[in-house]
């Protein structure tokens, strides 16, 4: 979300062309006012030509199934927190270095939210434990990969579970 007010003395801001670009501008404190994106990381299980989804049962999204992950927590390395995500939402664990990187990219906005994602994918003979629904999911549930869109869905699932398919199963 594009903030209206200055986070530290309240002002309401305004444009101002900084850099070549449009950004808002806080009058009283003299200081450009950045909406940066939120860095967040997932983890595709792969188990030949399916994929490991979650159902989601909290906002954003409630009710879309999509591919484990969530918020980087402070000074947490994309890698680390895929895996970290993947346990808190289906029990199952992934050595960090076990994943494949497939692609860190900006996802469609939501809800006026601006996110940098990192995608993983991961065999399941590197992982450990029975999928259990977690902290922020409704269900989990494995997937043949050219079915997730057929689900209602987050943008990125589809995509992500054929590139993490394409990379480790089959």
């Amino acid at each position: 979300m594009i903030p209206a007010y200055c986070d530290q003395c309240g002002t309401e801001l305004v444009e101002r062309r900084v850099e070549s670009r449009d950004r808002k501008w806080c009058p009283d404190c003299e200081r450009v006012v950045f909406q940066n994106a939120v860095p967040t990381a997932g983890v595709a299980v792969v188990d030949g030509d399916r994929v490991l989804l979650v159902e989601r049962a909290v906002p954003p999204g409630e009710g879309d199934w999509t591919i484990p992950g969530g918020h980087l927590e402070v000074e947490e390395e994309p890698r680390v927190g895929a895996a970290r995500e993947l346990e808190e939402e289906t029990g199952v664990s992934a050595p960090p270095e076990a994943l494949t990187l497939l692609e860190a990219r900006q996802l469609e906005t939501f809800a006026g939210k601006h996110v940098v994602s990192t995608g993983y994918a991961v065999d399941v003979a590197d992982t450990t434990g029975e999928p259990t629904a977690g902290s922020d999911a409704a269900a989990v549930e494995w997937v043949a990969h050219d079915e997730v869109a057929a689900r209602p869905h987050r943008p990125h699932a589809p995509r992500r579970a054929t590139a993490a398919v394409r990379e480790l199963g089959e």
